[in-house]
């Protein structure tokens, strides 16, 4: 195993004494977070996906905000803007909620379109501009975002093509009653969060992400990648199949994964292993599929088992 991943492993388990019995959560977050990329969570209130985020902000030593949208939020309240100031008779650059390292954007489907729509340019620029002048976001910069799917009257949910900034969409749902209970022991004694402890720097975490772009992928896998994509977009039962971006998305999953297995190449269960995280939230499926009840992620599991792997040669 790579001695680099050491600290990256070390961090799990860091976030783990906050996060009970959510393993495979933290790992899908880790992996999306080293691979450059940002995360939706679909989910109901309740489920820790706050406690999440902020594990996550104090094991990478990120500089964290939490913005909570509501329909009165503007995108200057995420961007920022700029306010005169009398004693200097100039306008000074006031910062949004965007200029840290770790962004929580909290049931980001109750606020308005233009706000959304502000908060994802910035995430696929990684730069703000207010009255015409450009500034860059604190490196790195990712954003956790979270979306209610009940209580959703008077909501905006995002479109497909919004939703395609996403590196992953997941679910933390609800834990196995063990693990529930030790977490309100857990509460009950102390807050579980006070337990976490910083073990990466952002430059670190930097370098890191420079180790997980130089993961080798094998012609075959990319291959493999390609065919899975291919087909869901002249599946039968999918409207809007993966764009090129979510292509994209997928091979920069893999490396990470990889490398936080131990590896320096990929291998086709990783692609196995993050294929419906990363893609399901790109695809629109058609009119046939929602009369028959046919869900997203049937469709992709079928893909897989109906798509040939590939046999790479491990190092």
């Amino acid at each position: 195993m790579n001695r680099e991943v050491q600290p990256v492993l070390q961090a799990i388990q860091e976030i783990k004494k906050a996060v009970i019995g959510k393993d495979d959560c933290i790992v899908k977050i880790m992996t999306a977070i080293l691979a450059g990329g940002h995360i939706l969570i679909e989910d109901i209130p309740g489920v820790g996906k706050t406690t999440m985020a902020l594990a996550f902000s104090r094991a990478l030593g990120l500089r964290q905000n939490r913005i909570q949208f509501t329909p009165d939020v503007l995108p200057s309240d995420v961007v920022g803007f700029s306010m005169y100031q009398k004693s200097t008779g100039k306008f000074e650059y006031q910062p949004g909620a965007v200029m840290c390292n770790l962004l929580l954007a909290d049931e980001i489907n109750r606020t308005s379109p233009k706000t959304q729509s502000a908060l994802l340019e910035v995430m696929e620029e990684g730069k703000v501009t207010v009255d015409h002048v450009t500034r860059e976001l604190p490196k790195p910069f990712v954003v956790i975002a979270t979306q209610n799917p009940v209580g959703s009257a008077g909501t905006s949910m995002l479109p497909e093509s919004q939703l395609d900034r996403f590196m992953i969409c997941m679910n933390v749902g609800y834990p196995d009653m063990k693990y529930e209970l030790e977490i309100v022991k857990g509460k009950i004694r102390q807050d579980p969060l006070q337990e976490v402890e910083t073990v990466l720097r952002t430059d670190e975490l930097l370098d890191i992400r420079k180790q997980v772009q130089e993961i080798y992928i094998h012609d075959a896998v990319y291959q493999y990648m390609g065919k899975l994509v291919s087909a869901t977009r002249t599946h039968s039962l999918i409207e809007l199949g993966i764009s090129p971006r979510g292509t994209i998305a997928l091979a920069k999953m893999v490396q990470s994964l990889a490398f936080l297995r131990g590896r320096t190449y990929v291998v086709p269960e990783d692609v196995e292993d993050v294929f419906l995280d990363v893609e399901a939230h790109r695809i629109r499926m058609n009119a046939k599929a929602r009369v028959n009840q046919v869900t997203v992620g049937q469709v992709l599991q079928a893909i897989l088992d109906n798509t040939a792997k590939p046999s790479v040669m491990r190092k």
